[in-house]
């Protein structure tokens, strides 16, 4: 962890937060930033789409189910499906120059997979990796509870000479995510079993939000101090942030 940079704190509209880990990565890539981590929770409710969604014919639809439940609907820059999450929630983008970006990429799924299993079972949940038939955005290297739900769903994305590794972890609010994936996954016709959405706290009611940050930042950054987002970072994140919105 020699030179990493650790960055706390939501930085306001969402769209600019969503741009954030693109820009973090573009940096790495151009040799402007050495390995660095955001730990934060979101400001506010929001939906993410991946570009492939906005053209099924119910995607209007399912933008106005978000939007009349109080969430902010927004795209993300690569693939995968809807998810919802609101400031129950902690995101963790780690990004690193790396010549072997491309090379690495599953063993990297797998390596975080476990680790953020391991972290969670520290803290006495039954985590464990694996896709959950029916599970919103799935992936193989997603980490649920028992077998049974949801908690953690990891995404990457490589640029060239270095890579993103994001985390999203429902630490609560599972009730209004389940309401409204249900609704959204209807209108753009993909399969979702409402039962896999699940949260750290209905594994473990007397956990909360803060306690779960402090413990990922121990355990990914333990005795680095974090620092809000410099300005390089934030400035080029602010001039794609169009590109996010709906």
């Amino acid at each position: 962890m020699l030179g990493m940079r650790v960055f706390s704190g939501p930085v306001g509209e969402p769209a600019v937060e969503l741009a954030v880990a693109t820009a973090m990565v573009r940096r790495a890539s151009a040799g402007e930033l050495v390995e660095a981590l955001r730990i934060y929770r979101p400001a506010e409710p929001v939906l993410v789409f991946g570009r492939r969604d906005t053209r099924h014919p119910g995607f209007e639809a399912a933008v106005r189910v978000g939007r009349d439940a109080g969430f902010v609907p927004l795209v993300r820059a690569v693939g995968g499906r809807p998810v919802a999450y609101t400031s129950e929630a902690l995101v963790i983008d780690h990004v690193r120059p790396d010549l072997r970006a491309t090379e690495d990429q599953q063993s990297r799924f797998k390596a975080f997979g476990q680790l953020y299993a391991d972290t969670l079972r520290a803290i006495d949940i039954d985590a464990r990796v694996g896709e959950i038939p029916g599970e919103y955005c799935p992936g193989p290297e997603s980490i649920n509870a028992r077998g049974a739900v949801k908690l953690v769903g990891t995404g990457q994305r490589v640029v060239r000479n270095a890579w993103l590794f994001s985390s999203l972890t429902v630490i609560g609010d599972a009730d209004l995510i389940r309401s409204l994936l249900t609704e959204v996954y209807a209108n753009l016709e993909l399969p979702f079993d409402p039962a896999t959405v699940g949260s750290l706290s209905t594994e473990r009611p007397d956990l909360t939000a803060t306690a779960v940050e402090h413990h990922f930042h121990a355990t990914f950054a333990a005795g680095i101090a974090p620092s809000l987002l410099d300005h390089p970072t934030l400035e080029l994140a602010a001039s794609s942030a169009a590109d996010h919105r709906i």
